[in-house]
């Protein structure tokens, strides 16, 4: 009975999560006509990092460790934080030229990269119904993206770059020793993609000038809401297995679509099904292979 407690707490706190993701995803549509994506990148990262300091001392694991913040594999480290500025620089700028539920919905295909990622980085041999499961959800992405229609253009491309790398992130964090906990990798990826982001932006011709206090108080939330988001991703998946919260992670997707309908008017329904529902199904498709080859 406990067990089934601290897994519906985990399936509340994953499902907070989605929604404070997809909040910060409002904030960053809603300021992408002032700012570039390589700012709110930066800011994102910047004020996200007290959460990720938060998740990092509140892990029994890098306590026990001596609390060290030196890693073996530090150049990895650094090679995963460039792949999340150019993951977060695809998503908030599809988010500025996209339907917010249809650049969110796309970026859902991360589960497929994935899988297709783990062959010649991990090694792992993938079957014919994980491929089946690839294929589906890849089907999905055509239906939505709509490839030589007047609805497609290169700016299409972009979620589907983020779901991309995004899965590139989550496939080179296996790489890494045992001992070293997720928090600190998420620290790490933090503290690197700010610096990198801030790069990007002075380069780019640097930091737009805030001409209100609600400006800065709109990009504080944005950091606190993603870093937050993170915090209570990770509370979650210790709390009980992967398999148990991954079919839940596609409510973000109605999520997106009510949050795009009630802060912005819009209703792709023509453009979302049923390629959402491919998405879905191809993710859980692979959730529900990976979950038996487990138990075998």
């Amino acid at each position: 009975m406990r067990s089934l407690n601290r897994t519906g707490l985990a399936i509340i706190l994953s499902l907070l999560a989605l929604a404070l993701f997809d909040a910060m995803g409002l904030i960053i549509k809603l300021l992408s006509s002032k700012f570039s994506a390589a700012e709110l990148s930066t800011w994102r990262n910047l004020f996200g990092l007290i959460p990720a300091f938060l998740v990092l001392y509140s892990s029994r694991v890098w306590r026990q460790a001596g609390q060290v913040f030196k890693i073996r594999q530090w150049k990895l480290a650094l090679f995963r934080g460039v792949i999340a500025t150019l993951a977060q620089l695809c998503f908030y700028m599809s988010l500025g030229l996209m339907a917010f539920a249809t650049a969110s919905t796309i970026t859902y295909a991360g589960a497929l990269f994935t899988t297709a990622f783990a062959i010649p980085i991990l090694g792992e041999r993938v079957g014919w119904m994980r491929w089946g499961a690839v294929i589906v959800g890849f089907v999905g992405v055509v239906f939505i993206l709509q490839p030589g229609s007047d609805a497609f253009s290169f700016f299409s491309i972009l979620p589907l770059a983020a779901a991309a790398f995004y899965a590139l992130l989550t496939i080179t964090a296996k790489l890494f020793d045992d001992e070293v906990p997720s928090a600190l990798l998420n620290l790490y990826s933090s503290v690197i993609s700010t610096v990198c982001a801030a790069i990007i932006t002075l380069f780019i011709g640097g930091f737009t000038v805030f001409t209100s206090f609600e400006e800065v108080l709109w990009l504080v939330l944005m950091g606190g809401f993603g870093g937050s988001a993170v915090l209570l991703l990770v509370t979650s998946y210790r709390m009980t297995e992967q398999s148990n919260l991954a079919p839940f992670s596609y409510f973000g997707i109605p999520i997106a679509f009510l949050f795009g309908w009630a802060f912005f008017d819009e209703t792709p329904w023509n453009t979302l099904f049923p390629g959402a529902a491919l998405i879905i199904l191809g993710g859980l498709l692979i959730v529900w292979r990976e979950s038996a080859l487990a138990k075998r």
